[in-house]
């Protein structure tokens, strides 16, 4: 009798986990806007902070993967990150002045050559601080630079993005958190988010054992930045970048795995 009790109460917690599940996918903002505005971007330039420069930089990795799936495709990127910085703390119009960022790069044997660049970028894609969007006395700075800096962006002809950025390890509930208020902040500026949040908990979910934290739980591992530079991928150019060769130096069943949850990930958040 006690093992029949014991059952049922399993059963009928289960039911109620799902449930729940289903109650907070249900409360959880649909993002308005769907794709970034560009078909297979040219360019970026990522504005940030640590979350994107750990790991020598969210976006050399997802050039990698750019030149994987999509050979042929030239496709620029800058990073621009002050460690620790908010959305407040970067002056996003002095990204975009002529002759400036992009205007040389560096090639084989260090060769330098000097960019006329018709247009600096086609996206920026934008994160604040990793708690700034739920602290009390930030959160309305978020919502204030979160208009401004999509009105600065498109005044330069480019298209704003958000990237949603990550719980901390000990602090699963900031997923929910930060979900939402990217998403609202884009719903208010029609603005397109990359969910790296909602994917780091997917993976979580599935993989609880592969750690996508650095020993501080906060910043990323290589493979909670390669999870996060899959979801860009996919995001972006709404491609899969599952079987995609290049890992990062992770094992090939450590990749498919984050190959798969980004693009489960970027295909469930972005659902009509």
């Amino acid at each position: 009798m006690i093992r029949m009790h014991a059952a049922r109460l399993r059963v009928f917690l289960g039911f109620a986990f799902l449930s729940l599940a289903a109650l907070t996918a249900t409360a959880q903002t649909k993002p308005r806007v769907l794709d970034a505005g560009v078909v297979n971007p040219a360019s970026a330039i990522y504005i940030g902070n640590s979350f994107f420069y750990y790991n020598n930089s969210l976006h050399g990795h997802v050039g990698q993967l750019i030149a994987q799936g999509m050979p042929g495709h030239r496709h620029r990127a800058s990073s621009v990150t002050i460690s620790g910085s908010g959305f407040d703390w970067h002056d996003v119009d002095s990204y975009f002045r002529p002759n400036a960022i992009g205007g040389y790069s560096f090639g084989p044997n260090n060769v330098v050559s000097f960019n006329k660049l018709d247009k600096l970028f086609d996206v920026a894609i934008m994160m604040d601080c990793s708690q700034c969007p739920l602290h009390p006395q930030l959160k309305t700075v978020f919502k204030e630079y979160a208009r401004k800096h999509s009105d600065t962006v498109r005044k330069h002809g480019a298209k704003p993005v958000f990237f949603m950025s990550w719980a901390y390890q000990d602090a699963p509930e900031m997923t929910a958190q930060l979900a939402e208020a990217y998403t609202q902040a884009a719903n208010e500026n029609d603005v397109f988010v990359i969910p790296a949040g909602l994917a780091f908990a997917r993976s979580i979910a599935q993989k609880p054992e592969l750690n996508l934290y650095v020993a501080d739980k906060r910043h990323p591992s290589l493979a909670g930045t390669y999870l996060a530079a899959c979801t860009v991928y996919a995001s972006l150019f709404k491609k899969s970048p599952v079987g995609l060769a290049y890992n990062a130096g992770l094992s090939p069943e450590v990749a498919r795995h984050l190959q798969n949850v980004a693009w489960e990930t970027v295909q469930a958040y972005h659902q009509p």
